[in-house]
């Protein structure tokens, strides 16, 4: 219905969830013009946690984050499995990156991330929100020196919702009301 069709879209992913909408980007990049509707209503993105950078990276945030006795046998088993099943994994999530750092979307981008994250290497983030910066997207930040993968709510509650706001409140959307 129109009533959906025409609501501007807010992107809010933790953590894989970033990959996820870096797969229907993919999707959108193969026919940028016919998906231009859907790209023009996405007013602000916020991404926490990103999971970017080598898969080794990721590899070893895997491990040590869910197995860490068992931490270089599972880096060695993840490292297997994405060389094994490299069209099926290591392909997309190379295809993904790609799209993800040539984005057909550029509404403003807010990032959070932290220091000693395993999953979502700092640099890299930094790195791409740099890169987006140059390219005309506008950019807000907030980095932990300390806190936890897809957890900077729960530990930093009021320096989340304050910068959350601040970015809600800059990209100048109408609330809906709620319906509860």
């Amino acid at each position: 219905s129109e009533r959906f069709t025409t609501r501007p879209l807010l992107v809010h992913a933790f953590s894989i969830g970033g990959y996820t909408f870096a797969q229907l980007l993919v999707h959108i990049s193969k026919d940028e013009h016919k998906y231009e509707a859907v790209t023009k209503r996405i007013k602000g993105q916020v991404y926490d946690s990103l999971v970017v950078g080598t898969l080794d990276h990721m590899a070893v945030g895997l491990s040590k984050t869910m197995f860490p006795r068992w931490e270089t046998l599972v880096k060695e088993i993840s490292l297997l499995y994405f060389n094994i099943f490299k069209r099926q994994t290591v392909d997309y999530f190379n295809a993904s990156i790609d799209v993800f750092w040539n984005t057909p979307v550029t509404a403003p981008a807010l990032f959070y991330f932290c220091e000693n994250d395993l999953m979502s290497d700092a640099q890299t983030v930094e790195r791409l929100s740099g890169y987006w910066q140059k390219n005309g997207i506008e950019i807000t930040t907030k980095k932990w020196e300390v806190s936890k993968h897809a957890g900077h709510l729960k530990m930093h509650p009021e320096e989340y919702l304050s910068t959350f706001n601040s970015f809600l409140q800059s990209l100048q959307l109408v609330p809906l009301k709620a319906k509860m």
